[in-house]
């Protein structure tokens, strides 16, 4: 609501113009001098003076000599009242910084419409001065954007480059007492199989590859590897993830992958409709513990491959081939769910009995961030 500042020492002058401007829904303040209009000026910043020119111990040229004379209301707008007819009064009050002026008598009307016309003013103003600052901040951002896109693919490109040459860049000699590993697989894969010619389902796999190797990356994995339709990922604590714990980043990752596997339903819904396909959807096993690597040296390639070994990686491959079948998109181990208790939202729970192992595998269904 605007606010308007009525300065006038003719009592009856001063009712007429607030009652006007209040029934327009202004916010009105008054005073019979100009001194204490002054004074309602400084206190409350109004939006626009409307002042008499001829009044006890300080006119209207006065008053708008003060306001145009301080910095923080030096953009206030001021409209003058004066019963003089003499054009020089009139060109006095504009010469020295007046926005408009009414001469007495005046209808309400036109009160109504300097008003008016003198608020638009200063919003068409702002709105002005808006646009160049918005004109200007998109242009910067056009030009950052450019910019920074490039750095920004210089240094995936490199970063990538550097973490994921080939699996012999982990040391064969790395051995973590606490690691959390992810393995992913397809769901249904004997039935795609089936459904789909070798070339068909080498690009559902290839896309499946390209959208969650990023995702993993991203997250900070320690070590990856796609096998077959699945992805084997190792996470660990590093001097740049102390933040967040392995457990957590692991568990991010498997969220990550199960959002992406409905961008990859959506392509196959579009593409390969009527081939009585199951739901895309992968499993997803989470379990924590000791993880050491192995340097399988000559056995694949000259430079060989290092490996993630231990029972921690044997039972996350295992999870989802244990009985009962777990239905879940996203299934930890209760040591896993340790690392991340309070963090996350769980579903049901069950005791899973791995293929060749005696104690069953205590596990939960995440259902995503807490």
């Amino acid at each position: 609501m605007p606010v308007i500042v009525v300065i006038d020492d003719d009592a009856g002058t001063r009712l007429l113009v607030t009652q006007v401007l209040k029934k327009e829904g202004y916010q009105v303040l008054a005073a019979e001098d100009g001194a204490k209009g002054l004074a309602l000026v400084r206190e409350h910043k109004p939006d626009l003076v409307v002042s008499d020119v001829q009044m006890p111990l300080m006119d209207g040229f006065e008053v708008l000599d003060q306001v145009r004379s301080d910095p923080v209301l030096a953009a206030t707008s001021v409209i003058l009242l004066t019963s003089l007819q003499d054009r020089s009064y009139m060109r006095l009050g504009m010469t020295t910084g007046a926005d408009d002026y009414l001469t007495k008598p005046f209808a309400p009307q036109e009160l109504r419409e300097a008003v008016s016309a003198q608020l638009h003013k200063r919003d068409r103003a702002d709105a002005m001065r808006t646009q160049v600052v918005d004109k200007a901040v998109q242009l910067a951002l056009d030009e950052q954007r450019h910019k920074i896109g490039a750095l920004y693919e210089s240094r995936m490109v490199k970063a990538l480059s550097a973490q994921w040459p080939d699996s012999s860049t982990t040391s064969s000699s790395e051995k973590f007492a606490s690691a959390t590993v992810l393995y992913a697989d397809m769901r249904d894969y004997g039935l795609w199989t089936q459904a789909l010619s070798s070339s068909e389902l080498s690009e559902i796999v290839q896309l499946l590859y390209s959208s969650v190797g990023d995702t993993v990356y991203l997250f900070g994995a320690h070590y990856m590897q796609f096998v077959g339709d699945g992805m084997l990922c190792i996470f660990v604590d590093a001097a740049d993830t102390h933040s967040v714990n392995h457990g957590l980043r692991a568990v991010r990752a498997a969220l990550g992958l199960t959002n992406a596997t409905r961008r990859i339903d959506a392509h196959v819904q579009k593409n390969l409709a009527g081939r009585g396909l199951p739901k895309f959807s992968l499993g997803v096993a989470l379990h924590s513990g000791p993880v050491a690597f192995a340097h399988l040296d000559g056995l694949i390639s000259r430079t060989g491959q290092t490996t993630p070994v231990g029972d921690t990686v044997t039972a996350a491959l295992k999870l989802f081939q244990g009985e009962p079948r777990l239905p879940w998109s996203v299934a930890a181990s209760v040591q896993a769910y340790r690392l991340v208790t309070g963090a996350v939202r769980t579903g049901e729970r069950a005791l899973v009995q791995l293929p060749g192992r005696n104690q069953p595998m205590d596990a939960l269904e995440i259902l995503g961030l807490a």
